[in-house]
C-alpha cells in the first residue's frame, strides 16, 4: 500500500536546529511516518541519527537524494564519484529509491544537453538495478517545454529507459498539466509522488499604489508571479482525485512538499497537509 510521508528539503532547517532525531519525532507527532531526505547533509552523524528514528521511531526512509554528477553549486552527493557511499547509506537506511531532484542547469540551456543527462543518467540507474535500487527524476516546469511538438518529459523517458518518475503535482500544473491525467500518462514509470499544492496568492496592496502613481510594471510582475506552493488542500488541486489516482497506479510513497511557507511554520504547515488529507479519507495511508 501507498504511504504519506513528508519530503525533508522544508525541514532542513529543522534538521540542523533540532538535529535529524528529534525533527523526525516531531512529524512523527504529527502524524508522518515516511520521509524522503533531501538537502541534507548525509553526513555519519546525521545517518546515525536516521537510522536511529528508523529503529526508535519506525520512520520509514522511503528515499535518498543525490545528483549524476557533481553539483559546482550544491553540497550533495553523485552518483559519478559518491557510489558506494550512496548505496551504502541506502543499504543501512533501508531506502530502495534514489532521486534526482531536478536537471543540471546546464543541460536547460539545448536540448543536446538534456539528451546527455538521460544517457548519464540511464547508466547510473542501470548500475542502481544492479544493488536492487531504483533511481528517479523529479519532475518540474520545464519538463512541459516542447521540441519539434514532443513535451521534453517524454524525450527523457525515451532516452533514459532505466530512469523512472517522481511525478510533482504542483510543478505538472505549473507547467500547464493536468495532475491526474499526467499520473495516468506516466502510470507505469511513476512509483514516487510530490504532494504540494497550487495556490494563487492575493497581490500585494502596495502594488496598486504603485499602479496609481504609474508604474504599470511592478503591477505587472506582481500580476505575473501571483502563484504561490500551498499546504495540501488550501489551494486549488484536487487532491481527492489526485491521491485515488496514484493509489490506483500502486505508486510506493507521497511526499508532502512546500517550497516556500510564506511566514508559517513548517510543522504548522506540515499538520495542515496531514489535517486536510486525513479529511478527504486517506488516514490509512499515514
Amino acid at each position: 500500500m501507498a504511504k504519506i510521508g513528508v519530503q525533508a528539503m522544508m525541514l532542513k532547517d529543522k534538521f540542523e536546529e533540532l538535529g535529524p532525531y528529534e525533527t523526525l519525532s516531531r512529524i512523527t507527532d504529527l502524524g508522518y511516518h515516511a520521509v524522503e531526505i533531501s538537502q541534507i547533509p548525509m553526513t555519519a552523524e546525521n545517518v546515525a541519527e536516521l537510522a536511529r528514528a528508523r529503529d526508535e521511531l519506525g520512520m520509514d526512509v522511503g528515499a535518498l537524494s543525490a545528483t549524476v554528477e557533481p553539483n559546482p553549486t550544491g553540497t550533495g552527493e553523485a552518483l559519478s564519484t559518491d557510489f558506494d557511499k550512496i548505496v551504502d547509506d541506502a543499504n543501512t537506511l533501508g531506502a530502495r529509491y534514489i532521486r534526482i531532484g531536478m536537471m543540471p542547469l546546464t543541460a536547460m540551456a539545448s536540448l543536446e544537453q538534456v539528451l546527455d543527462f538521460c544517457r548519464k543518467a540511464d547508466e547510473a540507474a542501470a548500475r542502481l538495478a544492479g544493488q536492487g535500487i531504483g533511481l528517479y527524476y523529479h519532475n518540474h516546469h520545464i519538463e512541459f517545454a516542447k521540441y519539434d511538438g514532443k513535451r521534453l518529459l517524454d524525450i527523457i523517458n525515451e532516452t533514459a529507459p532505466n530512469l523512472r518518475l517522481e511525478l510533482d503535482v504542483h510543478w505538472v500544473q505549473r507547467g500547464g498539466g493536468d495532475p491526474v491525467r499526467t499520473l495516468q500518462r506516466y502510470a507505469d514509470r511513476t512509483d514516487l509522488v510530490h504532494l504540494k499544492d497550487y495556490r494563487i496568492g492575493q497581490i500585494d496592496p502596495a502594488v496598486f499604489e504603485a499602479l496609481a502613481n504609474g508604474d504599470r510594471g511592478a503591477f505587472t510582475q506582481a500580476f505575473s508571479n501571483v502563484v504561490q506552493f500551498a499546504e495540501v488542500g488550501e489551494g486549488s488541486l484536487d487532491f481527492k482525485e489526485i491521491v485515488d489516482q496514484a493509489v490506483a497506479n500502486g505508486v510506493k510513497y507521497m511526499f508532502v512538499e512546500q517550497d516556500q511557507l510564506y511566514g508559517r511554520d513548517v510543522f504548522d504547515a506540515l499538520k495542515i497537509s496531514h489535517d486536510n488529507l486525513v479529511s478527504l479519507g486517506f488516514a490509512d495511508l499515514f
